[in-house]
């Protein structure tokens, strides 16, 4: 039985064990991204292999070529047998035959102290032009890192807008009896566990600063939310009152939690300063209240709340006071997920017995359905607002998957063999 069809309890912790359990045992070696789909306007683009890639520990091209075609606004064009690094004098000719618009060479060097100076440069084919350089230097095993730099800097290059390759993303897993809390990269490559626990583990969601995760842990028989410092591996717990605590949302300055406490009877908001003190009501008695979500500018919490009947997404002021309901297409509305630019508001909504992740622009109340798939769940934004990763059944399989946010371009970032569940979308990596 798939997580979302167990969520009609909107305080599902303990059906999540259930579904947990069930979980195949995962492949973690190596994770395959597939991509899939064609975008309206996607700029060709050439990257050659790095000169020096070939006896380092990564092969920055390809890395680089992958996170542009996964943002749906770049079609890889290939580089043929192309010897290039970023002192090359291109010829135009041959790229303009293969309607390239951009052009990125570059090169990988091993320093005498171990670590590699990367180097990159991009032109513009049109124009025959150069746009601009890039200049990192890394340790081996942050070489990945540095190439979703690179595809950062080409991607806000000819794009103007930011990109969001050099961020990370975290989900759940459940491998031989045991929960795992991972970390990976934006494209779900180099999974490190943060947490291993033989009681499941829901909810991770990223702080603002990307230092700190908070999530719901069983470990003591009960789901008790704690925060935890990915630097040092140590954590507290933040809500361990009676009942259930669940579904921690971070606010906007990284200062306090909204969670969702059964304390006082019911399933209510709460917020918690993380300095401490006590919790503080934000929902008024009555109903089922959860899933908070922050306004990017903090003003505002998204919930979701039965308050109407049937679950549907809210909004009220930060501090607490009057509601107001924002989802009116369909009956079961669920998971709301802002987009940092503020202008988004993803949730997953019951159709047909399935359940499809959706879309809707704040300022005119639109919405589109993104998915065909029928068992979509929680969905995040990537940090410039451009994608969203979440979690579904995809061609028969457990995946995590990404979209862009006309749902035309969408990669499927998952193992062999691997179950994966929770997903959330931190911030770029400085």
């Amino acid at each position: 039985m798939k997580l979302v069809f167990l969520r009609i309890d909107l305080l599902s912790w303990l059906l999540k064990l259930l579904v947990l359990s069930t979980l195949a045992v995962p492949s973690w070696a190596q994770f395959r991204v597939e991509v899939t789909g064609v975008g309206m306007t996607q700029l060709p683009v050439v990257i050659a292999p790095f000169k020096g890639e070939a006896t380092a520990p990564q092969k920055l091209a390809s890395i680089v070529q992958a996170d542009l075609e996964r943002s749906g606004q770049f079609k890889g064009l290939a580089a043929g047998s192309a010897l290039m690094d970023e002192t090359s004098r291109p010829d135009w000719s041959p790229w303009r035959q293969l309607s390239a618009e951009a052009l990125v060479a570059g090169s990988v060097t091993r320093l005498a102290d171990g670590r590699f100076d990367v180097r990159a440069r991009l032109w513009d084919v049109v124009k025959g032009q150069e746009k601009g350089d890039f200049k990192d230097t890394v340790s081996a095993a942050d070489l990945r890192l540095s190439a979703h730099r690179i595809a950062d800097w080409v991607y806000q290059q000819l794009t103007g807008t930011p990109g969001a390759f050099a961020s990370r993303i975290s989900y759940v897993t459940k491998a031989g009896g045991r929960y795992s809390l991972w970390i990976a990269d934006s494209d779900g490559e180099n999974a490190q566990s943060a947490l291993s626990s033989p009681e499941p583990i829901i909810s991770p969601s990223w702080s603002p600063n990307g230092a700190q995760l908070a999530y719901v842990s069983f470990e003591l028989r009960k789901p008790v939310v704690y925060v935890h410092e990915l630097a040092t591996g140590q954590r507290r717990p933040v809500a361990n009152f009676k009942g259930s605590n669940s579904a921690p949302a971070w606010s906007a300055d990284g200062k306090s939690l909204a969670a969702t406490l059964s304390r006082d009877g019911g399933s209510q908001l709460f917020r918690i300063d993380l300095a401490g003190g006590e919790p503080r009501r934000l929902s008024p008695p009555g109903g089922i209240n959860t899933e908070p979500a922050f306004s990017p500018d903090g003003s505002a919490l998204f919930f979701v709340s039965d308050r109407g009947g049937s679950p549907q997404i809210y909004r009220m002021p930060t501090q607490g006071g009057p509601a107001e309901r924002v989802t009116f297409s369909g009956t079961y509305n669920i998971s709301p997920a802002l987009s940092p630019d503020g202008r988004w508001l993803a949730y997953v909504s019951r159709v047909g017995g399935g359940f499809r992740l959706h879309l809707m622009e704040l300022a005119t109340g639109q919405v589109v359905a993104l998915t065909d798939t029928s068992s979509d769940e929680r969905p995040s934004f990537s940090p410039n607002s451009r994608l969203l990763v979440y979690a579904t059944v995809f061609q028969g399989r457990e995946s995590l998957m990404t979209t862009t946010l006309d749902g035309r371009i969408k990669a499927r970032l998952a193992g062999q063999g691997g179950d994966i569940r929770e997903p959330h979308w931190g911030p770029v990596r400085k």
